[in-house]
């Protein structure tokens, strides 16, 4: 069965974004950037992987899923396909159709369709963001790759966001963890099951 990681940045106060969505704060550079990309080249933009001249195969996750704010994100720096290189999907319930011939709108029950795509082969499937989005997935979500930047951000948009209080903590052991010399640290999760 396909796993479903949410792979995303995060201040170490539990923030990936400031209340207006902003990612600006988050230092571009420095050598941690490096050493994940090379790890996880599918991630980046396909727009920044030409850029950069990278071509390689996806080898961890094939999918990517994102909610409707993550996705305006990209399509305000101008692009409806961001992960072109990918399988595409966006939540919403708010979008009238597909945003992009090359990605598929979920709008309604994300959780069923995630379940679906997990049992469907192929790699990896990677939750991009955002924290709402992580928070109607918790239930599917098998690990969590987080890159933690010694940053407090006193608000935002949090993590796992806008919802209730769960009825019992979804517990997670470290696998993996590098603190990188630009302060990042780089931890993997995954879910006691």
């Amino acid at each position: 069965m396909r796993r479903l990681t949410y792979y995303v940045a995060s201040t170490i106060d539990g923030f990936i974004a400031t209340e207006d969505g902003s990612v600006d704060f988050f230092p571009v550079g420095g050598d941690h950037g490096p050493a994940i990309t090379a790890q996880f080249p599918e991630t980046l933009p396909t727009k920044v992987r030409e850029a950069l001249g990278i071509d390689k195969a996806n080898a961890s996750f094939d999918t990517v899923l994102m909610g409707r704010k993550t996705h305006d994100f990209g399509v305000r720096t101008g692009t409806s396909s961001p992960y072109a290189h990918l399988r595409q999907f966006v939540v919403s319930t708010t979008l009238p159709e597909n945003p992009d011939p090359d990605v598929e709108l979920i709008a309604e029950d994300p959780l069923a369709r995630v379940r679906r795509l997990k049992r469907e082969p192929g790699l990896g499937i990677w939750l991009c963001g955002g924290g709402e989005l992580a928070y109607a997935l918790l239930p599917e979500i098998d690990q969590i790759f987080l890159k933690l930047y010694p940053i407090v951000l006193g608000r935002g948009k949090p993590l796992f966001g806008a919802g209730e209080r769960l009825p019992d903590p979804a517990r997670f052991r470290v696998i993996t963890s590098r603190v990188y010399e630009d302060g990042v640290a780089f931890v993997k999760y995954s879910r006691v099951r």
